[in-house]
Order: structure tokens, then sequence, then C-alpha cells
């Protein structure tokens, strides 16, 4: 068993009715093994079998835990890196439901990959996140850290925002459409694939802007490096109110005169995954792509 992992922090997706065989299956198998045991009190349900062990907010699991187990599914490991990219803390996903992106255990293999993960062999990486803040003047209305993506967009259903994307302060364009996904290569796979953006391996040091139903087809998604400043405000002309999304679990309504700033974040999400994962079999799986010809 690896020494690196002696205290196993676990957090879950909230109110899933899939849950409650997987957490008792999980917190046996680590218990069996002599690992301390800590469980999410904002999320874990009151199970018998989870009783006996310790529930403390996020910050001490952060803080105390040498590995992060999310139970449930990409947004429940999305969530986590979000609270856990200060402590500098791995995540590791159990699956609950459909195949994802980044949730690599399925509740059936949980034992065996497990095992083969505290004894040491696994694949470690990090990924970059993005710090959006909405500006009011000076003011920083609200700032965030996002895994995936923000996206600008418009809050009238039947109006564009008319707006302009400025990248290290010098002017890129000014464009009419629903909004803009500016996203991490982990959210290249997300809302910036629907909006027609590139996809990004999960390595690349870049940042994807792309265009939600632009009303002039010439404006297309732009690739930009991770170091980059990304700025987006709306012109005086635009008639539309806009809000900002990150990562789809916060709203920020934006007036007219906000700015929204977007870069690297300080901090890094460290994920584990099993000693075989493959980010194109993951790709070729969810995206329906063929096989060998």
């Amino acid at each position: 068993m690896s020494l690196a992992f002696r205290t196993v922090g676990i957090l879950a997706k909230p109110s899933d009715e899939r849950l409650s065989g997987t957490l008792e299956t999980l917190v046996e198998h680590l218990h069996a093994r002599g690992l301390s045991i800590l469980l999410d009190q904002a999320t874990l349900p009151d199970l018998p079998g989870l009783r006996d062990y310790s529930r403390t907010t996020r910050d001490e699991i952060g803080q105390r835990s040498d590995l992060v187990i999310a139970v449930g599914g990409d947004g429940t490991l999305i969530n986590a890196a979000h609270c856990l990219a200060p402590h500098g803390k791995p995540v590791l996903g159990i699956n609950l439901g459909r195949l994802g992106f980044l949730v690599d255990i399925s509740p059936d293999e949980l034992g065996s990959r497990l095992d083969r993960i505290l004894a040491g062999e696994y694949v470690a990486e990090e990924r970059f996140l993005l710090c959006g803040r909405v500006l009011r003047g000076e003011t920083v209305v609200h700032e965030g850290i996002v895994f995936n993506d923000l996206v600008y967009k418009v809050r009238d259903a039947v109006r564009m925002i008319e707006f302009e994307t400025h990248i290290d302060g010098r002017y890129l364009f000014t464009q009419r459409s629903d909004g803009m996904v500016v996203s991490t290569p982990s959210g290249s796979t997300a809302y910036a694939l629907s909006a027609g953006g590139p996809i990004l391996t999960p390595g690349l040091e870049a940042i994807v802007l792309a265009p939600i139903c632009p009303h002039t087809l010439s404006n297309r998604p732009i690739v930009v490096p991770a170091s980059s400043c990304v700025e987006i405000r709306a012109t005086r002309h635009s008639r539309a109110n806009s809000l900002v999304s990150f990562d789809g679990q916060t709203m920020i309504d934006m007036e007219p005169e906000d700015r929204l700033n977007i870069r690297r974040a300080a901090h890094t999400a460290r994920l584990i995954h099993p000693a075989d994962y493959d980010y194109f079999h993951i790709l070729r799986a969810k995206l329906h792509w063929g096989g060998h010809p």
C-alpha cells in the first residue's frame, strides 16, 4: 500500500439515491486497509455504515487528507476541484452514472481499481484552472475559480449581446451573439464543444474562446495562450442584459458597465487516474467515434 495515502477524504453528489451502497462499500474497503477516513459533512448521507467516521468541513478535508475521493459524476469532481485546489490535494473520481470525462472508476470495479491506486499504480496529472472576476469600476463584485469554463451570455432569451473582447489589453473584436464560452482544455469537451470550439488535450497550455451563436459567421473560435488575460465587456450600444456562469454552478448578473476579467488561477487541480487511463479512449467512447478502420 502506498504510504502517501494514509488519510482519505470522501465527497459525494448530494441526494443521489445510488449513493448508499457505493459509499458503504468504499468506506469498508478503506477501513479494512487501515486508512483514516474523513467524510464531507455537507454531502454525505446519514447511513448506518458511515456513523463511526468523522464528518468535517471541506476545508479541513483539504488540510488533512492525502487523497480525496469524489463519488458522483463529472460535476461532483469539478465541485471538489474548486474547493481543494488551494490545498493541492489529489482527487479521484468514482462514477455513479454514465461514463464521464473525469470520473474513472465504476462501482462494480471499485475494490480492484482502488487497491492498485493505493499500491501506487496510478496516473497523476495537473490541470490548470481559470479565475474569473466581475468588475464594476474598480470594485470586484464576484470572483470565482472554474475547472471547465466561464460563460458570458445573454440574460434576455430573445436578444443578442454586443460586446468587445480584449486579450492582454489589446482589442480583439466586437461581436453580436448569444455570448462567449471561455474554456480551459478540460472544458473544451463541454459547452465550448457545443459552440463549435476545438477539442484541446488536457496538457495543453491554452484557453479557448468560442462564440455562442454569433450573428456573423466569420466570428470563429480562437485559442490563446494560457498566460493571457481575457476581458469581455458589453458595448454602449448593447441593449441586452448579460450574466456570467462559473462552471454552470454560480450565475452572476452583470450591469451594463461591468467587465468580466479572466486569467489563469494561481492553483491547479490535481487528479488521480487508474494506471491504464487513456484520454483518447474516453473521447472515442463519449463522442461515439469509430473504432479501427
